[in-house]
């Protein structure tokens, strides 16, 4: 965690060397990624990197957390924003449209999602996804625990198993469109809008399909 030498920093420090982190780490990874870039492109010497973090790692998992918390923040309308007034697979089609736009205009964002989720040391890739899942699933389970209430999840719905799903299909949307190939055979890319939304609508269908309140008539995803 930070010291308390950082929050001392006023916001504009703190903001510029979190960006130049990010825009390091998500370009390069933890591993290659050079607190000495870090340092050069937020305006500090190294050594005071040192002063507000106990190390590279420290800083790393500040950095996924404060990304996440962006994401988390820009999300929120969509975490907060089901009520069972429209069905809950339009409503979570929605929401992965809003999570595809915003990743797609926030490369600094892509760039850590990417790096939380490709670290190959486990060590490293475990103190950095703990407090990342726990971000995000302070939002969807509240979520999903509300599509229960509503009627449009099942009662004895495994939402841990919907949870853990979930958890790989985001980070996973969040680069398909950067990362070439990865939407086979399902493109979410390169296609008209219309035709992603019915990819998106064919994605999460099987998703939902055992979790899905069975009582209850759902028509097709539509905007």
């Amino acid at each position: 965690m930070p010291t308390p030498t950082w929050t001392r920093l006023s916001p504009a420090r703190r903001e510029r060397i979190l960006v130049a982190a990010m825009d390091e780490f998500g370009t390069h990874g933890y591993s290659t990624g050079s607190l000495n870039v870090i340092a050069r492109e937020a305006g500090v010497a190294k050594g005071s990197l040192f002063q507000y973090f106990s190390g590279k790692l420290d800083l790393f998992t500040y950095v996924a957390e404060q990304t996440s918390l962006r994401i988390y923040a820009h999300m929120q309308p969509w975490l907060d924003g089901y009520d069972g007034t429209i069905d809950f697979t339009t409503h979570l089609v929605n929401s992965l449209e809003a999570w595809l736009d915003y990743f797609a205009g926030q490369p600094l964002e892509r760039g850590v999602t990417a790096a939380t989720n490709m670290e190959m040391d486990p060590a490293v890739r475990n103190a950095i996804r703990v407090p990342v899942n726990a971000i995000y699933l302070s939002g969807l389970r509240p979520l999903l625990e509300q599509a229960v209430a509503t009627g449009d999840l099942r009662k004895d719905a495994d939402l841990d198993a919907l949870l853990a799903l979930l958890l790989v299909l985001l980070p996973h949307l969040a680069l398909v469109p950067h990362v070439p190939g990865l939407d086979d055979p399902l493109p979410l890319t390169g296609i008209h809008a219309e035709v992603r939304r019915e990819n998106l609508g064919r994605l999460v269908a099987p998703l939902l399909a055992d979790y899905s309140a069975r009582d209850r008539d759902r028509p097709t995803p539509s905007p």
